[in-house]
């Protein structure tokens, strides 16, 4: 990491009041490219500034964070394809790695006189833990995050192959103009060829059948599991504001 870089990193780590002014000093102190680097830093929303001192503050609570997001993840994606994962549990120890980062950074809010949003503060680590790519470098967030929800897993499919029909076996087998006594000798085994083949053709469009269905039902609980997860966070919320 570069010199500026650190001296960046330093910036985010300030309070929050002071971020507009060492900004502008840091500013005088490089030139061209990193001057103009530094001008475009925006100064974080309270929520992202709460989010980023998990990171400078509480590094634990965050690299738990984002490695409970990676297994939920993992689990999601193991779902969609049809393998093994145990949604739940993934899922509950994601939402308690949640609610650990927000009373984080909740209390690291409060000591500097400010107050985010709890529901905000949640959105923000559910979405930056769950994200395929970092959103911006750690612990330099400068505004909220919202979570991309289901469609974050899209271009996860199975494989699907195309199984042969018996009509495609029997049309692969089949030899115009051939007659006489070696055309009728062979006729039982290419018959025989053929049932085999058809039979395997239908037990391998079964088994796509069958895997089709395990995925459709895996995505419903995928879903299902979404969904109690933001009913528990909107409960959460709730429950602190009365």
């Amino acid at each position: 990491m570069s010199s500026l870089d650190d001296r960046i990193d330093d910036l985010f780590k300030q309070p929050l009041k002071e971020f507009t002014r060492e900004r502008n000093a840091l500013m005088k102190t490089v030139r061209g490219a990193d001057a103009t680097r530094v001008r475009t830093l925006a100064k974080p929303s309270v929520v992202a500034w709460a989010a980023n001192q998990v990171y400078w503050r509480a590094r634990g609570v965050y690299e738990r964070l984002i490695k409970s997001g990676e297994r939920l993840r993992k689990a999601q994606i193991a779902a969609l394809t049809g393998k093994s994962a145990d949604l739940r549990e993934a899922n509950d120890a994601h939402r308690r790695a949640v609610a650990d980062a927000v009373k984080e950074a909740e209390r690291f809010a409060v000591d500097a006189g400010s107050h985010p949003a709890p529901d905000a503060l949640m959105r923000t680590f559910e979405a930056l833990s769950l994200a395929k790519e970092p959103p911006a470098p750690p612990g330099r967030l400068s505004q909220p995050l919202q979570p991309a929800g289901f469609e974050a897993l899209a271009g996860v499919k199975p494989a699907v192959r195309i199984a042969r029909t018996s009509t495609s076996v029997g049309a692969e087998h089949a030899r115009p103009g051939s007659t006489g006594a070696s055309g009728a000798s062979s006729a039982p085994t290419q018959r025989r060829t053929q049932k085999k083949e058809a039979g395997e053709a239908r037990k391998r469009a079964a088994e796509e059948r069958k895997r089709a269905a395990a995925v459709k039902k895996a995505e419903a609980a995928v879903e299902r599991a979404r969904h109690k997860m933001l009913a528990a966070q909107e409960a959460l919320r709730r429950s602190r504001e009365g």
